[in-house]
């Protein structure tokens, strides 16, 4: 079981293996066989500083309560306690941490009135060179040229062959994803996109040897997965904003840039990437990222928790002390719904925890108000008001 328990503290556990590790603990000389574990091989104090240890405890707890842990009512030096109850793996009996969550809800139930907020699943509109448009949809196949989509994602294949008077004339696709979708793209020169809600991406169908690959992320959030340079005679890869130009030599890395955001904000997981502004030229680690403001254009850069920015690709929402307006705006794009904060002041409100992106907006909202953080909500079509 040390294996398993080296796996969580990396939050690399398959569903199975947390099950696995979870029934395990529950026997307390197990508990006692893992502390010994720990006190023999682990540095304690590194863990502590583990940054990912913190989604990693947020995580198993959602997963293991149905209340979500409430930032805003834990005692002070919480934290440090549960993380070390973590650590020692004595989380997994679930009765030690059960007088952390103060108030109790108030019984009040939801009014809910023709429910027409669905959850998000694979959609996209291409649009063609010519302006002609196609809906892409799970279930729904579609084939043209070197592109085919299962419904799901789209892969273009590396035109060859060509005749040589249409070998440097570059033909360019529009794949845009609406509110309540997302998408995959594969390149013709083999980089993987994954497209969030409400994004758009414009990109050649071939790309021309030898020379620089650029695409534009118009607005939105993509991930990208670029095939490395060694592969395409030294070409460069770059992605285009308007407000700035990211340069990669080969890597994956997260662009956020949405119309109603401020900033745009660039998450290098792995490789060296340069994000380049008008006055700026900032070089990215892994573990980076930078942010740029729209209208100054200004660049600053700083260390993240990878998981938390980059969740979405792997189908869950992750969220670290984000007020209730920052998470409702990143939930509308997925369930493409409107929200009414009743009381203004609920905006500020702060909230961690994980979602998974297959459930109903219900039963997130639920575990919500679980927290005492909004006393109720109601759901009118495809409006939801907060109170």
């Amino acid at each position: 079981m040390k294996a398993l328990f080296d796996k969580f503290l990396n939050n690399s556990l398959t569903a199975e293996e947390l099950s696995a590790l979870q029934e395990w603990l529950r026997h307390p000389d197990h508990q006692s066989e893992l502390l010994g574990y720990i006190q023999k091989d682990y540095d304690l104090n590194q863990l502590y500083q583990d940054p990912d240890l913190e989604a990693v405890f947020y995580k198993l707890w959602n997963q293991l309560h149905p209340k979500p842990v409430p930032v805003k009512k834990l005692r002070p030096n919480w934290f440090r306690y549960a993380a070390a109850a973590v650590v020692l793996g004595l989380l997994t009996t679930g009765y030690f941490l059960k007088d952390t969550l103060l108030n109790s809800p108030i019984d009040s139930t939801p009014i809910i009135v023709n429910n027409q907020i669905q959850t998000g699943t694979d959609k996209a509109t291409l649009t063609l060179a010519d302006g002609s448009q196609v809906t892409l949809v799970k279930g729904k196949t579609y084939q043209a040229n070197n592109a085919t989509s299962n419904g799901e994602e789209i892969v273009y294949q590396e035109t060859r062959n060509q005749k040589p008077e249409t070998r440097n004339q570059i033909t360019y696709n529009t794949l845009t994803i609406p509110r309540g979708g997302q998408f995959q793209i594969t390149l013709a020169d083999g980089t993987q996109v994954w497209l969030n809600s409400a994004s758009q991406i414009k990109y050649p169908v071939a790309f021309t040897k030898g020379e620089p690959r650029q695409v534009e992320l118009v607005y939105g959030e993509a991930y990208f997965e670029v095939s490395p340079s060694t592969a395409h005679q030294g070409a460069t890869f770059k992605v285009l904003h308007q407000a700035q130009e990211v340069v990669v030599l080969g890597t994956e890395f997260n662009i956020k840039a949405y119309k109603d955001e401020t900033h745009i904000y660039t998450t290098l997981v792995e490789g060296k990437v340069a994000v380049k502004s008008e006055n700026q030229n900032e070089i990215l680690k892994p573990g980076e990222q930078a942010i740029c403001n729209s209208a100054t254009l200004q660049v600053s850069v700083g260390t993240i928790n990878l998981h938390r920015e980059t969740s979405w690709k792997q189908g869950e929402f992750s969220f670290k002390l984000k007020s209730l307006k920052e998470i409702l705006q990143v939930l509308s794009r997925w369930y493409d719904m409107e929200v009414v904060f009743e009381n203004a002041a609920l905006e500020n409100e702060r909230f961690t925890g994980s979602f998974y992106k297959n459930r109903s907006i219900e039963e997130i909202l639920a575990s919500i108000k679980n927290t005492n953080i909004i006393s109720n909500y109601e759901i009118h079509g495809k409006r939801i008001v907060l109170k």
